[in-house]
């Protein structure tokens, strides 16, 4: 037996909601074809910016293998002016060994000469000599193996040992020394 308020209630329509005129299903219509481009055009869109992503993860790792080969390159040849200079130098030593009938003389203005080019090779390359006598010792640049007594101030260079360098002002080798005890 069904109650009275059942059967006064009207039945559920599964389309109500739903539009029911047809300039409303029109728009309807009009609404899912303008998502439909949207999508489409939100895609293509997702597509080129893939496409720019690859291509930029490309290029990146195209300019980081250049660098490493770069930095490659720039480690194995970075004393190939250098070392081509200094042939210069052995030839000149070689010559001289060469000659059967030099005296003390002509050897000594050959390594004169000699002296000059590797001199000259140093300076193009700003390597410079550190020759302090009579300088102030730095610990930077000298190295002291003896203090000894000398009318010079306190810490004074008194004697150089071996000449330091320096390339490029970075010390390559500390100068030797000796040092004016206080």
């Amino acid at each position: 037996m069904q109650s009275s308020d059942s059967q006064n209630q009207e039945p559920i329509n599964p389309n109500e909601g739903a539009l029911a005129q047809g300039d409303d299903y029109e728009d309807e219509n009009q609404l899912v074809t303008d998502v439909e481009t949207q999508l489409n055009n939100a895609i293509g869109e997702i597509s080129k910016l893939k496409d720019a992503l690859l291509r930029a993860a490309a290029d990146n790792d195209n300019l980081r293998k250049r660098a490493t080969t770069d930095v490659s390159n720039a480690h194995k040849y970075a004393l190939e002016k250098f070392s081509g200079d200094l042939l210069a130098v052995k030839d000149s030593l070689e010559a001289a060994l060469v000659v059967e009938n030099a005296s003390i003389d002509s050897y000594k203005s050959g390594m004169e000469l000699t002296l000059k080019q590797l001199v000259s090779v140093f300076s193009r390359f700003d390597i410079a000599e550190i020759n302090p006598v009579g300088e102030k010792f730095d610990p930077h640049k000298h190295q002291a193996m003896a203090m000894v007594d000398s009318e010079q101030d306190a810490n004074t260079v008194v004697n150089v040992m071996q000449k330091g360098y320096s390339l490029n002002e970075r010390i390559l080798r500390p100068a030797l020394v000796t040092v004016a005890k206080s």
